[in-house]
């Protein structure tokens, strides 16, 4: 979402490096092949830009963001009191959820116009490439938030607003969380609709959260409609 840069010089040199690092393609050891794509893409981006650095900020930031203060509703209740109704403070959290990922989002394509676009992702075919797979995210994260309502996809859970079943229509019964997987397709087709290999980068740091945070999200929610279907028995 910013200035683009001269992607002349970068390319002449990760063009001599490839067949030193990978040994032609006869002989290629896959490890290294990744370091070589990595150190090429690398080649393409400062990491002490100011735009890049907070786009990576607030990458990190929003799944931990979320996480903790759900969490710690889910503990003390302490939001659902101050607002007085846990319906009122699911709404209120998304609010700043909201917030967070248009600022995400603004960092992450201000992070790209500063920097170099690379030239050989700078045609109609990739930009069409793109525009399908920010389609397809598009339609995944529209999809998951009319499935699982509002206070579904806003962690209404932890709030004690709990669901009767699991979700299963579309794109739950073709995907796992699609809500992720959606909003991933769509920066990784913002990226190449900007030919921008800062935004490719930037794109492996937002499926890296979104899996991290899973980690802890999935067996904390299961917890919750554990002790949900558990509950009458204990009462019984």
């Amino acid at each position: 979402m910013k200035r683009s840069g001269d992607p002349g010089a970068k390319p002449t040199s990760s063009s001599v490096a490839g067949p030193d690092c990978c040994g032609g393609l006869g002989n290629i050891d896959f490890r290294q092949a990744d370091l070589c794509v990595m150190t090429w893409l690398l080649g393409y981006v400062d990491p002490l830009d100011p735009s890049f650095v907070a786009a990576v900020l607030t990458i990190a930031f929003n799944p931990l963001y979320w996480n903790v203060v759900a969490r710690w509703e889910h503990k003390t209740r302490k939001l659902s009191r101050a607002f007085g109704s846990p319906y009122l403070a699911c709404y209120s959290l998304s609010v700043t959820i909201l917030l967070l990922n248009f600022l995400r989002s603004h960092c992450f394509t201000q992070a790209m116009l500063s920097q170099p676009k690379m030239e050989s992702l700078d045609t109609p075919a990739a930009y069409s490439l793109g525009l399908a797979l920010l389609g397809l995210g598009v339609v995944l994260v529209l999809s998951s938030f009319f499935a699982l309502g509002f206070t579904g996809t806003f962690l209404g859970d932890y709030f004690g607003i709990l669901k009767e079943a699991r979700v299963t229509v579309f794109p739950f019964n073709i995907l796992d969380n699609p809500m992720y997987w959606g909003s991933t397709a769509n920066y990784l087709g913002w990226a190449i609709m900007h030919a921008s290999p800062t935004g490719l980068l930037l794109t492996v740091l937002v499926a890296l959260t979104y899996m991290v945070a899973l980690l802890y999200e999935e067996p904390f929610t299961a917890e919750i409609y554990r002790q949900k279907a558990s509950g009458p028995h204990k009462r019984s």
